[in-house]
């Protein structure tokens, strides 16, 4: 596990062990989150908050969270996504880049313009389905304003998307939701009603 550095988790709602094996703490720094005033949002929950089950793989026609963002600093000439699980050795989530430079947003559920492969080796939006005994996992929205256009192919690896990011971040915008399975209720002869 990699020590997280101060400036990321200063910048972290909730920030513990983990973190230091994000994206960001690789391609990130102090002078880079937030830079240029970029902010990531998401009408479905706030930085630090919880996610609803129906982002989840908890939920049978569970989609991708809605995500909003502002104008990118000077110079940008492409955006990226990438969300990964601080508790879970930052298992990727979801890896999206060809985003055009400008404020934008992507709608619940909507297919992104080029995705890369997730932990599951497949394109899509990964539902977190963190261990029904574990606290609840942190799921990090990282969004990088880039100062080059990528020429990845959709598909494209994890580290093919980091290395292609390497050196040309202006800025990159987190943002965390939180999720935490509840135990199934087995018998409902169980449950006292008051």
């Amino acid at each position: 596990m990699s020590d997280c550095p101060a400036w990321l988790q200063d910048a972290l709602p909730v920030a513990s062990g983990g973190a230091g094996a994000l994206t960001v703490a690789r391609l990130g720094g102090p002078g880079l989150v937030h830079a240029g005033g970029l902010k990531l949002t998401s009408a479905a929950f706030a930085d630090g908050e919880g996610m609803d089950p129906s982002f989840t793989a908890d939920e049978e026609d569970a989609v991708a969270p809605p995500l909003e963002w502002s104008q990118p600093p000077a110079g940008t000439v492409e955006m990226a996504l990438v969300v990964e699980d601080a508790d879970a050795g930052a298992k990727c989530h979801w890896l999206v880049f060809g985003l055009a430079p400008q404020r934008g947003k992507l709608m619940e559920g909507e297919t992104p313009p080029r995705t890369g492969k997730n932990a599951a080796g497949n394109s899509d939006w990964l539902l977190p389905a963190p261990p029904e005994d574990d606290e609840a996992h942190r799921y990090v929205f990282q969004l990088y304003a880039l100062d080059t256009a990528l020429s990845l192919s959709p598909g494209a690896s994890r580290k093919a998307l980091v290395e292609a990011m390497e050196g040309h971040v202006l800025s990159v915008a987190l943002l965390t939701g939180t999720y935490a399975r509840e135990e199934e209720i087995e018998d409902w002869d169980d449950i006292e009603v008051e």
